[in-house]
């Protein structure tokens, strides 16, 4: 690898004095560090190479992500279906796939400049808001399409049809429609099951539903999905947390399948399971 991308969160503690460390390191091996502009003004004195966040993935062979989930998704995005693979180092607390710690860090870099790290490839999700037959809206979700409703808004009404077949309704606060990467996120606080991450499905997960049957439902990763807003009500249509667009009554949102996917790279002993192991504290008492 020549070039590698370095996105960081720019309040996340010490992400300054690792920012420095980092780029130090990469130029000791002869990579060039290429960092996103937030990212670069944490170390204005090395002077580095700099770009967009948006840029970055078209000028970089890998790229490493400094800080939490909300930081790597947004990198997720942005790469889309460039193949890059993304190494996420954690700077905060939970982090689902920013797995890899501060202590981890070089001897992790050590092996993914060696090719000796785990890419694993992940399903990604498109979006689109149709309005009146057109398309106001589009955009990529590694976690999750959330359609919910305004912070003062009553329930809002939903039909949901599957590959063209009406499948369900709901009265509830939203919808959330998530990849197994996702399925850890939003969906899991909802009530909705743990996806293993490299599957091919998406998870459908009602949020207070005010018909107690409604459950959760999976479904396999190619259905196409549309939902149908049905109320006046204000509504939106998250993207990973990230993005927002406003919604109407009668506004359909589209959700298939990416044709990208993302290859995040892990530690081959930093397999799902001991994640969530130590993320949910699963066997303690």
């Amino acid at each position: 690898m020549k070039r590698i991308g370095i996105v960081a969160k720019p309040d996340a503690g010490a992400a300054d004095e690792v920012v420095r460390r980092l780029v130090r390191w990469l130029g000791e091996r002869g990579v060039k560090p290429v960092l996103d502009k937030e990212t670069a003004d944490l170390v204005p004195d090395l002077a580095p190479a700099q770009a967009r966040r948006a840029d970055v993935p078209g000028q970089v062979d890998a790229i490493i992500v400094l800080g939490g989930d909300g930081t790597l998704l947004s990198v997720a995005r942005a790469v889309g279906d460039l193949g890059l693979p993304i190494l996420g180092i954690n700077l905060g607390g939970l982090g689902f796939l920013t797995a890899t710690t501060l202590d981890e860090m070089f001897p992790a870099l050590d092996a993914f400049l060696g090719g000796r790290l785990i890419a694993e490839e992940r399903m990604m999700l498109q979006a689109r808001i149709r309005r009146g037959g057109e398309t106001v809206a589009q955009c990529l979700a590694l976690n999750d399409v959330v359609i919910m409703k305004a912070a003062m808004s009553r329930i809002i009404e939903l039909s949901v049809a599957v590959e063209g077949q009406a499948a369900t309704a709901y009265r509830a606060d939203g919808l959330i429609i998530a990849t197994p990467t996702g399925s850890t996120a939003y969906s899991l606080s909802a009530g909705g099951p743990i996806l293993f991450p490299t599957m091919d499905a998406v998870v459908l997960t009602p949020i207070c539903s005010h018909t107690l049957t409604n459950r959760p439902v999976v479904l396999p990763g190619a259905s196409a999905i549309d939902v149908t807003l049905h109320s006046s009500q204000e509504a939106m249509c998250t993207v990973d947390g990230q993005v927002g667009f406003a919604l109407r009554d009668q506004d359909v949102v589209e959700v298939r399948r990416a044709p990208s996917r993302i290859r995040l790279a892990r530690i081959p002993h930093k397999h799902f399971f001991s994640v969530l192991r130590t993320k949910l504290k699963w066997g303690e008492r």
